[in-house]
């Protein structure tokens, strides 16, 4: 598992949640809650990418 992973995520989050503190001042609520789900939705598939390789290693390691 690499740092740049963890930083990667990280600024994702910090991203967001300035995004979401902006909007949500300006009156558009419903923005906010788009951008939360659409970085959870990015994040997610960092992660899953991450599970792919490491499922992927394993097969190769036992040869399966």
């Amino acid at each position: 598992m690499e740092v740049d992973l963890i930083f990667k995520i990280a600024a994702v989050g910090i991203l967001v949640s300035v995004l979401n503190q902006v909007l949500t001042r300006s009156g558009r609520d419903e923005m906010a809650t788009m951008t939360t789900l659409v970085a959870l939705v990015v994040v997610l598939m960092i992660v899953v990418r991450e599970i792919s390789s490491l499922f992927d290693f394993v097969k190769d390691l036992f040869q399966l």
